[in-house]
């Protein structure tokens, strides 16, 4: 509570630099106080389905976030470490892609995905989805979780006359392994 009381006061401390320090504490905070309450939960035997209505997501979506899982293949707990910088890189990866910057947002592609989705291919998708929702309009706030092997990064994207998602996976060795763009 200390350090969200000390968060708290610092966001109207007048500086726009020290507010933004003060806002990002507050972040950290919550994400730790809605892991804690998310554990409690399950540990009270609540399903992901009654957290997820709760958090306004699916159950696939509330795990996810703040599961703990189990590696079928041996056991272990999976790692939940976010590969760092990796939301940032996404968020770069597709402003590359905003502004048709296509070999710039290839730059950090595995050798598969390199193969798979060339300049072109990756100009043509973007203009499919402007087909389907318009001019690009901007994006939201990257959230970064981890799946199995990979760190996902999940970026709202806003249209002139609809929503998508851009998703960005990358591998063990930081390289871009995935990406899609869903309405």
């Amino acid at each position: 509570m200390d350090r969200l009381a000390d968060a708290v006061a610092r966001v109207g401390s007048g500086s726009p630099l020290a507010a933004l320090a003060a806002a990002r504490d507050l972040a950290t905070v919550a994400g730790e106080a809605m892991q804690q309450a998310v554990d409690q939960a399950r540990a009270a035997g609540h399903s992901w389905r009654e957290i997820g209505d709760v958090l306004g997501t699916t159950r696939q979506a509330a795990f996810q976030r703040f599961g703990h899982p189990v590696d079928p293949r041996t056991g272990a707990p999976m790692s939940t470490e976010i590969a760092a910088g990796a939301a940032e890189r996404a968020v770069a990866i597709l402003a590359s892609m905003t502004e048709g910057r296509w070999e710039e947002a290839r730059r950090d592609f595995s050798g598969q995905m390199s193969q798979r989705l060339d300049a072109k291919r990756l100009a043509d998708g973007w203009a499919r989805m402007a087909g389907l929702v318009g001019a690009y309009e901007g994006m939201g706030e990257a959230f970064a979780h981890r799946v199995a092997d990979h760190t996902v990064v999940e970026i709202p994207l806003r249209f002139e006359a609809g929503e998508a998602t851009g998703r960005v996976i990358f591998d063990e060795d930081g390289k871009v392994a995935g990406l899609w763009l869903r309405p």
